[in-house]
């Protein structure tokens, strides 16, 4: 079993890193393998809603760390989306990388388990973390939570570990995050089939 942890902070070892790591150091002992995935620091447009991905077997056409990142997923089990708070919501290069990584892509990331964390100085943390979470709802994954919000307080990544309710609530999200994985493994073992989606239905409003 794998879990990508996607660092969606400009800063590769900061304080967004330095959540992920904690929630990563459970998983590695309850047996589960990692990679801390940084979406880089080079410009990230937003998704334009071509549809050329739809037709091109899911790649973008913009060549850069969303169609890395998607090479990857095919094969991991879980994923952790990591964001700082920029202006009480999460950043705008974890925003467009998603919007991108997500758009028409259900059929990698369906019954897959999710989590997103949040870091943040002082305030936009749970704006944050409930807009990362809307890309797992809507795309049939289960929502993997802790003991708390998944949130850490911090300027510094040095003053992220001093946040000790912080990096609890990751260790015990990485604890239920292996349980989780290692349940639907039992399930998949005794021969638990995975549910069936229905034809899409969209109901349009203005007729």
């Amino acid at each position: 079993m794998k879990v990508i942890l996607v660092n969606g902070s400009p800063h590769k070892e900061g304080c967004t890193y330095t959540a992920l790591k904690e929630v990563a150091k459970e998983l590695n002992i309850a047996g589960v393998e990692t990679e801390i995935f940084h979406i880089g620091t080079k410009p990230l447009s937003g998704c334009l809603g071509c549809s050329r991905c739809l037709q091109n077997g899911g790649k973008c056409f913009m060549d850069d760390s969303v169609n890395e990142f998607l090479e990857k997923a095919a094969g991991a089990d879980g994923f952790v989306f990591g964001s700082p708070v920029h202006f009480a919501s999460a950043s705008g290069a974890i925003t467009s990388f998603m919007d991108r990584a997500f758009y028409g892509k259900g059929n990698l990331f369906r019954f897959k388990p999710a989590a997103a964390i949040a870091s943040c100085r002082r305030g936009g943390a749970t704006a944050t973390f409930d807009q990362l979470n809307k890309y797992f709802t809507i795309s049939s994954m289960p929502v993997v939570s802790s003991k708390y919000w998944n949130m850490v307080h911090g300027n510094k990544p040095e003053e992220v570990v001093r946040d000790e309710e912080g990096m609890q609530t990751m260790r015990e999200l990485g604890k239920n995050m292996a349980w989780l994985l290692k349940c639907i493994e039992a399930g998949r073992l005794s021969g638990i089939e995975l549910p069936v989606p229905e034809a899409p239905v969209k109901t349009n409003y203005i007729r």
